[in-house]
């Protein structure tokens, strides 16, 4: 009878072990992984009404918030001209728009409650998103997946910060989505959404750039980056026509200059170096010498940056090295649908900015992260949007 129990219980670590293994087939994965999800929402859902419940809010941005939007309220549309208890208004049209309707549901901005309530949804929403995404990408071994509930700072962010990082994540989290079941024009126009919220999503562009040649040769592209800039245009015509030049500044300020007591990364350098214009332009000049690294050496190892622009002029050009032919992008994006074997390379592109980034490659199986899991499953404030390396190892 004992060693009957013991069989038992191996049996049942076992099964639980081979149900959590990501080397199943696929539809044996997405069935574990739903069970998962539903788990996690729910979970998740308890978590943030516990967080609303006992512990303070925190007053950081809010406030200010509702005042810039307090002025445009009252009729102020030149964006030089809007401000708030921690200084003028430095997010593009779209986050007016967004938080005016907060302004309004939340009673200009008195009703905390009511916001940390539409933020938690806001996070299960995320949540949502990305668990959709590593599904259809099948990155992450079952047993990692409970790993995106972890992170303190993502919760705080969004319940108890009430930051519009939240919002413009979100939105890039279903464009990614959205790119992933190929549906391109919708993807981008969440994208610049997602821009149009906060303009550090724009360091998303060149790795959805080369995306975009990939998939569809540059000239077929046009039409996607049409999109983009419709949206950018249309939430900014009301400022636009009041004081262009004012708008693009204050909404597009590449030399602004970050508080040093919000710094996380950098506590470490002094405070007058820190707010220097060499650190700026130091850091900027990285920033620009990584993206042109990454897109030259891992965004392209294959087809190479260069025959990539020059070849591509007119359809999408994806070289395979095994069988030495070139694969139609039809064939080869869709990997959803398909065993290809897919590769995603993201790299943190903005050095200054307050939160922490990470470099995490994604394999068909596994997962290489080299910073904490959790927090880079919804703070991927400033990553590059994966490019795809295709390596067709099998098709079915």
């Amino acid at each position: 009878p004992k060693d009957l129990v013991l069989l038992s219980k191996m049996s049942l670590i076992k099964t639980i072990w081979n149900g959590l293994d990501s080397r199943l087939d696929k539809q044996q994965y997405f069935k574990w992984f739903n069970y998962l999800a539903v788990i996690i929402l729910v979970g998740e859902a308890v978590l943030n009404a516990a967080i609303i419940k006992r512990v303070p809010y925190t007053e950081i941005d809010w406030v200010a918030y509702m005042q810039e939007v307090e002025g445009v309220v009252n009729g102020t549309w030149d964006y030089t001209k809007l401000k708030g208890d921690t200084g003028p208004l430095v997010y593009p049209g779209g986050f007016v728009a967004l938080y005016w309707i907060l302004y309004t549901i939340t009673g200009k901005g008195a009703d905390i409650a009511l916001a940390q309530w539409i933020f938690a949804a806001l996070y299960l929403l995320t949540a949502f998103f990305v668990l959709k995404i590593y599904k259809h990408s099948r990155a992450l071994p079952l047993w990692a997946v409970g790993l995106i509930c972890l992170s303190r700072r993502v919760h705080s962010i969004f319940v108890l910060r009430l930051f519009n990082d939240c919002f413009a994540m979100m939105f890039l989290f279903l464009a990614m989505y959205l790119f992933i079941k190929d549906h391109w024009s919708l993807g981008c126009f969440f994208y610049s959404v997602a821009v149009s919220i906060k303009m550090n999503v724009l360091l998303f562009a060149p790795g959805l750039a080369v995306l975009l040649v990939k998939r569809f040769g540059i000239l077929p592209s046009l039409p996607k980056l049409l999109i983009c800039a419709y949206v950018q245009v249309v939430v900014a015509i009301p400022f636009m026509l009041e004081n262009p030049f004012g708008y693009l500044k204050m909404s597009f300020d590449l030399g602004r200059k970050f508080i040093f007591y919000w710094s996380v990364n950098w506590k470490f350098v002094p405070e007058e170096i820190f707010l220097s214009d060499m650190w700026g332009l130091s850091l900027l000049a990285l920033t620009l010498s990584f993206i042109i690294l990454f897109a030259i050496f891992k965004w392209t190892p294959e087809e190479g940056l260069f025959k990539l622009i020059f070849s591509s002029w007119t359809k999408p050009l994806v070289f395979n090295k095994q069988s030495g032919v070139v694969l139609s992008a039809e064939r080869t994006i869709p990997s959803l649908q398909l065993h290809s074997r897919l590769s995603y390379r993201p790299v943190s592109c903005e050095f200054r900015h307050r939160y922490c980034y990470v470099h995490l490659q994604f394999r068909w199986n596994r997962v290489q992260p080299i910073v904490a899991l959790p927090v880079l499953l919804l703070v991927l404030v400033h990553p590059a949007v994966p490019p795809l390396a295709h390596q067709r190892s099998h098709l079915t």
